[in-house]
């Protein structure tokens, strides 16, 4: 058997030491994982995805569609993005990209960066880009959907990992909160999880990791890789046995 994973995940699927990296690169924890399996993996997955997004990829990307038919595990490696602080809403946070002139758009984005970790602090890490309580729930509705379209086919989620980062003024106050609620909901559904900061926590917050201080260095990848593939092998369904004479 050559297992086939589908992985649904955010920059930490495929950000490296240096930045972001093409789905193929082997180093990736997804690549690392399915290779620990004998297998391949299909990334889909963006920057500061959220469980949120997972669910828009499944209810609305073809390429999901077409996967789901020939995957023998699906990893749904979002939620650690949904704990970090978001002082503005989401929807003006990422439309700054619509700004024009170019020139506006420059001043708006910088203005923010600036402003973002400062609020970070000021405002205890609240809001955050996605409340607990609409991560469990578009984690649940991914796994209801799933569960409906390929019922055999086993799922499994990650706990949230950890940062450092400037960029956030090195404030994380809600993982706690996002951790619990995810933990609580995997144990009601039978989906297991791997807890990220378990792995990987020393590696980011002792700065081995991408100097982002968020994403990891190959040795984070690795790890990753290697644990998630100790959580999925056991629950591959076993090669057929041969036909008897």
């Amino acid at each position: 058997m050559s297992p086939r994973l589908l992985v649904l995940g955010d920059s930490l699927s495929f950000h490296g030491p240096e930045g972001p990296c093409a789905a193929d690169e082997p180093r990736l924890w997804p690549n690392v994982a399915a290779a620990e399996l004998g297998g391949t993996a299909d990334l889909v997955a963006g920057i500061g995805w959220t469980a949120r997004d997972a669910w828009w990829a499944l209810t609305g990307d073809p390429r999901v569609w077409a996967d789901l038919h020939h995957v023998d595990a699906i990893v749904l490696a979002v939620g650690s993005m949904d704990t970090l602080p978001s002082p503005l809403p989401t929807y003006l946070r990422t439309g700054l990209r619509y700004l024009r002139p170019d020139g506006l758009r420059r001043v708006a984005r910088k203005a923010y960066q600036a402003a973002q970790p400062r609020l970070a602090v000021a405002m205890r890490g609240r809001p955050t880009v996605l409340p607990p309580k609409l991560t469990v729930r578009y984690l649940d509705d991914s796994v209801e959907a799933l569960r409906v379209l390929r019922p055999e086919v086993p799922i499994i989620g990650i706990l949230p990992s950890v940062h450092r980062a400037a960029s956030y003024g090195g404030v994380h106050t809600a993982r706690a909160a996002t951790t619990a609620g995810i933990e609580s909901w995997a144990e009601r559904v039978k989906v297991p999880v791997l807890d990220l900061s378990a792995v990987v926590g020393e590696h980011v917050l002792a700065g081995r990791g991408n100097p982002d201080g968020m994403h990891w260095g190959w040795e984070g990848h690795e790890s990753v890789g290697k644990a998630m593939a100790a959580l999925i092998g056991p629950l591959l369904a076993p090669d057929d046995p041969p036909d008897a004479p």
